[in-house]
């Protein structure tokens, strides 16, 4: 299934993609709260899924699937042609750094430039959405853990990610975190490790790569977390980009106020943000 949080006519909730239509879940509450109570739920949307009706998806305005995320986690250097680019040696142990709940952004809404700033950067990442509680989670069962995949893009802010040792201030700017378009249901995609994955700026393809390259892989990335902290229905996982990134370009190319911005992967679908100065 493909399940999204949207506004229609002033109202917000979540709602089933089919085709080029939504329909709405009926279900009170958050995506969170659809994703806890998934097991019970999933029979009755199955049916209004097989039942139509709904509206056109062009009608309506699509939100981050998960507006307010628990945690936001995201891991670097974990493709290899990126990790060159950076100049740094591939990783022996997972570099995880976290994004702010305010980051979260939708997936064709604006990406603000911060004020006084003019080093934004784009990645494009798969993100994972976890949908069963655990903790100490065996690599094996990492992706029963899944509850689904989305587009993301991990917009970075270099200037501030490089002045200091901790990444997560230059990684939590507001509107950083935009994902989307939809959440896939991980029963619908399958394995997540062949899937390819590319951002274009203004049409110009930028990183074009490939899931199977992750370093880490996200069965790896999920146990690995889950040794420090229980992971939690909706939280996120971005799980790393590939190379081709502006501030490895050269000259470096960050990205300015009217820039557009695509990401997309096979099966998951693509976001597209505008860059907007911050007022």
């Amino acid at each position: 299934m493909k399940l999204v949080t949207y506004t229609h006519n002033g109202q917000t909730g979540s709602g089933l993609v089919i085709a080029d239509t939504v329909v709405p879940t009926g279900v009170a509450g958050t995506m969170i709260d659809l994703i806890t109570q998934w097991d019970v739920l999933r029979p009755e949307l199955e049916a209004k899924a097989l039942a139509g009706g709904g509206v056109a998806l062009a009608d309506v305005h699509l939100h981050a699937p998960v507006l307010r995320p628990g945690k936001i986690w995201a891991i670097g250097l974990n493709y290899a042609d990126h990790v060159a680019e950076s100049g740094m040696t591939v990783p022996e142990r997972q570099v995880w750094f976290t994004k702010a709940q305010t980051s979260v952004n939708g997936p064709f809404d604006p990406i603000q430039i911060a004020r006084g700033t003019a080093t934004a950067d784009y990645e494009v990442e798969l993100v994972a959405v976890i949908g069963r509680r655990g903790k100490h989670i065996p690599v094996e069962q990492a992706l029963d853990h899944v509850f689904g995949y989305c587009v993301g893009n991990d917009v970075t802010e270099r200037l501030w990610q490089h002045s200091s040792p901790q990444w997560s201030l230059g990684k939590s700017f507001d509107t950083h975190a935009p994902f989307g378009p939809w959440l896939t249901s991980a029963d619908e995609l399958g394995d997540p490790h062949d899937l390819g994955i590319r951002c274009f700026v203004n049409g110009e393809k930028r990183q074009d790569s490939n899931t199977r390259h992750l370093v880490f892989d996200l069965r790896q990335q999920i146990a690995h977390l889950s040794q420090a902290m229980t992971l939690e229905p909706g939280d996120l996982l971005f799980t790393g980009t590939p190379g081709g990134v502006g501030a490895a370009m050269e000259p470096r190319c960050f990205l300015k106020a009217g820039d557009v911005v695509r990401c997309e992967i096979d099966r998951l679908g693509a976001i597209e943000g505008v860059m907007a100065d911050e007022v």
